[in-house]
């Protein structure tokens, strides 16, 4: 891919969890959590994003949340689960995309809050349609994903450098 042509970040919070008996990583989804990462996968796919790489923090909840999406996929990417974004601050999580090889178009991080919607503020410089109105009103919350473009490699992408293009949640 060429570093002129825009590229697409996809910043997807898993969905809702599950309080057991158990450490916060490996918190499982909730009934709803499931229900709700399927439907994002659906949502997602109709966004007709094409994407070449996951990166999805190693908690239980957000692979579970990866495994129902992608499964509404036409094709699934390249997934590589990423230690650094479990608890990652926006910073953190800038620098592990800045790593993204260059010959990757469009990727998706699925992580945790406050580090996707920090994320998100922190690298949007404009916004499209009413996608900045919709994730204004709504926050950030479980199973959300917004997309973003950006032009450049991803060594390039740094706060204020993309475009929030399109913004989904879940009903509550």
């Amino acid at each position: 891919m060429s570093v002129a042509e825009p590229r697409r970040i996809v910043l997807f919070r898993h969905a809702k969890a599950d309080w057991p008996q158990v450490t916060d990583h490996e918190r499982p989804l909730a009934e709803r959590g499931r229900l709700d990462a399927a439907e994002a996968g659906r949502r997602l796919a109709d966004t007709g994003v094409p994407l070449d790489l996951a990166l999805c923090s190693t908690s239980t909840r957000t692979r579970e949340t990866w495994k129902l999406a992608v499964h509404e996929f036409p094709q699934r990417p390249k997934t590589s689960y990423e230690e650094r974004i479990y608890d990652a601050s926006p910073g953190e999580l800038i620098a592990l995309l800045n790593e993204t090889p260059d010959d990757t178009g469009n990727a998706v991080l699925i992580g945790h809050n406050p580090g996707v919607q920090s994320l998100a503020e922190i690298l949007v410089g404009a916004v499209e349609g009413d996608a900045g109105q919709r994730l204004a009103r709504r926050g950030f919350p479980t199973a959300a994903f917004a997309v973003l473009t950006f032009e450049g490699s991803w060594k390039s992408l740094e706060p204020g450098t993309a475009t929030l293009v399109d913004f989904w949640a879940p009903s509550e």
